[in-house]
């Protein structure tokens, strides 16, 4: 099977190329690198040749190239020399340490610096002569200066990919939560409409069915009269949301959040809107007073259980009861259980998953379903938020 080399890179063909030719003019010109040797000059131009042709695969082969070309060094100390082939070789050394697997950049600058070492130290007790210094000082220009040079390259290149790296996780990971921020607000905004809108829509709903299905001017009249009173605060509450979306400055700021100071009131709205309600607060009068995400949370979830109540429960009671413990709150809605006798609004869920999040966002619990009861089947729901937030996941 033939042996396949690697295409050469751009940058490797021209070193290649100008070495090659500087290498051919300085033997045209008779400028060799060191006195008579073994071989003739002539012979000079092999390892010329060969490590032009291993600077092809300088990127690509480099140690292969290095190997090769360490040989081909060799044999040219036994010719007249030729500089260009040096100069060639000291560039496959870098190349080897800058393009080499990770240990071969390790330990090519310990190898050629003991080499260095070596060299130095073997030609000074050979010869008996300070000069054979210079044969070591010059084995470390051609040998472990380059290949120093290259480690320090290689460690920049490896740092600023580093960085690069960092800056990109670090641009993902803030997209990440920009999209999670955004996704959260989004899902806010979608509890915080429906909690506050659904009511009043489900009470028109409710009413407008019954003034067109009922001949009789009374409750047309009464049933108009709720339909306007909820159509009114709706639309205020939509434009004072629309507002607050719509403004860049930040002037605008969101209304006061409900407390359970208003959940009387809240009862109140919902008799008027024709269901009948109670209100059942076992909390301590002198009890501590809640955390503001608390008391939103109840105050959203009884909203959210006289709405629904309002559009499938059947006649009957509707029970709300606070109950609050030291560590938790109770918030429990129940109402008859059955097909209603009157109008009746759709519903899409959205409730259910709305009082859910709620709870969840508190590390509390939420249940809600068909209870048995010794007055008959009803629909409870029960939401146990904790008063402190370490207490994730209280259970009633």
């Amino acid at each position: 099977m033939a042996l396949s080399l690697p295409r050469p890179q751009r940058v490797d063909v021209q070193i290649a190329a100008v070495s090659l030719l500087c290498g051919l003019a300085l033997w045209a010109l008779g400028l060799n690198a060191q006195g008579t040797r073994v071989l003739g000059d002539n012979w000079s131009l092999l390892p010329l040749f060969v490590l032009a042709g291993l600077e092809l695969l300088r990127s690509s082969r480099p140690q292969t190239s290095l190997v090769i070309g360490t040989f081909a060094l060799v044999f040219d100390q036994f010719t007249t020399g030729n500089l260009a082939s040096i100069m060639m070789f000291t560039d496959i050394v870098y190349a080897a340490v800058v393009y080499g697997t990770p240990a071969a950049a390790r330990r090519i600058p310990l190898t050629t610096g003991a080499v260095t070492v070596a060299m130095t130290i073997g030609f000074l007790a050979w010869w008996q002569d300070p000069q054979a210094v210079l044969i070591g000082v010059v084995t470390g220009i051609v040998s472990y200066g380059p290949a120093a040079t290259g480690v320090l390259v290689r460690n920049h290149r490896e740092a600023a990919a580093a960085a690069k790296l960092r800056a990109e996780q670090t641009a993902l990971l803030a997209e990440m939560d920009r999209v999670q921020a955004v996704g959260a607000e989004r899902a806010r905004m979608a509890r915080e409409l429906h909690d506050m809108v659904a009511n009043h829509l489900s009470a028109i709903a409710i009413h407008s069915t019954a003034a067109l299905s009922l001949d009789d001017p009374k409750t047309t009249q009464d049933a108009l009269a709720v339909i306007r009173e909820n159509s009114v605060e709706g639309l205020a509450e939509m434009r004072r949301l629309i507002g607050i979306l719509r403004d860049q400055t930040g002037d605008l700021e969101p209304a006061a959040a409900p407390t359970l100071d208003g959940l009387a009131a809240l009862v109140e709205g919902a008799r008027t809107n024709g269901l009948d309600v109670t209100l059942e607060d076992a909390r301590p009068p002198d009890g501590a007073k809640l955390p503001a995400p608390v008391e939103l949370a109840a105050y959203r979830i009884v909203q959210e259980s006289l709405t629904n109540a309002l559009k499938h429960a059947a006649p009957g009671l509707v029970t709300v009861t606070l109950a609050q413990r030291p560590r938790a709150l109770t918030v429990r809605v129940t109402s008859p259980y059955g097909d209603p006798s009157g109008p009746r609004a759709p519903g899409s869920g959205a409730g259910l998953v709305g009082m859910r999040e709620r709870t969840d966002l508190l590390g509390g619990t939420f249940e809600a379903g068909p209870e048995s009861t010794p007055d008959g089947k009803v629909w409870s729901v029960v939401a146990t938020l904790p008063v402190d937030p370490a207490d994730e996941g209280a259970k009633e």
